[in-house]
């Protein structure tokens, strides 16, 4: 929208308080309290549960005399039964608040928990899409306080307001939308995320660089966030190669921390088609969310050309990569092979005879709505042929 002298007219969000640096992660108490919190559920997912970084998250909650109360039943994608098990625990116990501990999916699941555990019986997850204000259909005193602590570096929803979550009955995801999903606090400790397996650094950086990419690119109008788009791709692309040779570089970790916080504040000014095809290819067969954005980054790219080339070009320009467009793809490329990300949707195992539907499901994602090309039904079922 815009008023009558042509100037663009928008609603800009910018994050909450970040501690960030490493060994903050001794502060995570201090921060719970300060909150209000007195007996907090830590969300996190299966993996993680029992290593040490959780045990020693636990150990500070624990020492301050807030339990050691955690609940761990998170899919790689979760749903509204991983959300009502979560819930059920958070009211037997008798929890105040939700401590979001993890990647993307623990992260969003803690954040469903802390909204719906306080809600009326009749209102659904669903009902709170992230459409227009249904948000207010929500009741905001009852949605509990939020910390945020990341061990990942890619899907940066720890500054974010909304969650990510699959129905398990359409296989669609759905972003669930309020603004205090906001979480009041957010510690982003690099040590964190130094025990990640490879494909999890590779894949949660190349999410982290899509976000960049996708609000660089949308054509909303939103110059805040296009700086720091720009600026987030330069941190991916200078850290993400080191942080996946030597795991262990805390530098290279904490610049990556701050690219995935970077492109979630970015992506207010929007997303397209890479989410918009990840979305239903994640929810269907279970992909690694990050890792199928950067399987059809390139496809996209090409897909966009008539819209953005000379925008890459000038990106292209700032992050010292030669040859403008193609240099820029090229690049992209590279960072794919060195990552070992796979080359299409047919190695992910994604089934040709799928097509069709998976091209509904990525026209009905909000996140097409912000493509630079107009997403139509004969052009999005070229775009997931030329992935394959």
């Amino acid at each position: 929208m815009s008023d009558n002298h042509g100037v663009p007219s928008r609603n800009w969000t910018y994050p909450t308080a970040i501690k960030f640096g490493v060994g903050r992660i001794a502060e995570l108490a201090e921060h719970a309290q300060a909150a209000g919190l007195k007996k907090p559920l830590l969300v996190t997912d299966k993996a993680l549960a029992s290593l040490p970084i959780t045990s020693t998250a636990l150990d500070v909650l624990e020492a301050a005399g807030l339990g050691r109360a955690v609940f761990s039943e998170v899919d790689p994608n979760p749903n509204e039964a991983n959300m009502a098990a979560g819930i059920a625990v958070y009211r037997a116990g008798g929890h105040d608040g939700v401590i979001c501990f993890g990647g993307g999916s623990a992260l969003d699941l803690g954040k469903m928990i802390a909204l719906m555990a306080g809600q009326r019986a009749d209102l659904s997850v669903w009902d709170l899409e992230d459409v227009d204000d249904w948000f207010t259909r929500a009741d905001a005193d009852a949605i509990a306080p939020i910390i945020a602590v990341p061990t990942t570096a890619g899907t940066g929803s720890e500054v974010g307001r909304a969650g990510v979550l699959t129905n398990s009955d359409t296989h669609k995801k759905k972003i669930i939308f309020h603004p205090k999903l906001m979480p009041v606090v957010t510690i982003c400790d690099p040590a964190l995320t130094v025990g990640m397996p490879k494909f999890i650094t590779a894949g949660t950086g190349m999410d982290a660089l899509a976000h960049c990419l996708e609000a660089y690119s949308s054509p909303i109008y939103h110059p805040m966030s296009q700086g720091i788009a720009l600026e987030g791709m330069r941190l991916v692309f200078e850290n993400l190669p080191v942080v996946y040779r030597e795991p262990d570089n805390l530098m290279a970790r904490g610049h990556m921390m701050s690219a995935a916080a970077m492109g979630a504040v970015a992506f207010q000014k929007g997303l397209g088609a890479i989410h918009s095809l990840s979305h239903p290819v994640g929810a269907v067969y279970g992909t690694h969310h990050g890792t199928t954005n950067a399987v059809v980054m390139p496809m996209v790219l090409d897909f966009n050309r008539p819209a953005i080339e000379d925008r890459i070009a000038a990106a292209a320009a700032y992050l010292g990569i030669a040859g403008g467009f193609d240099g820029f793809r090229a690049r992209i490329m590279d960072l794919r092979a060195e990552l070992s990300i796979p080359s299409n949707l047919t190695a992910m195992g994604v089934d040709p005879a799928r097509l069709d539907e998976l091209t509904e499901m990525a026209l009905e994602d909000p996140s097409c709505g912000g493509n630079p090309v107009t997403m139509t039904r004969e052009n999005t079922r070229a775009l997931f042929d030329a992935c394959m």
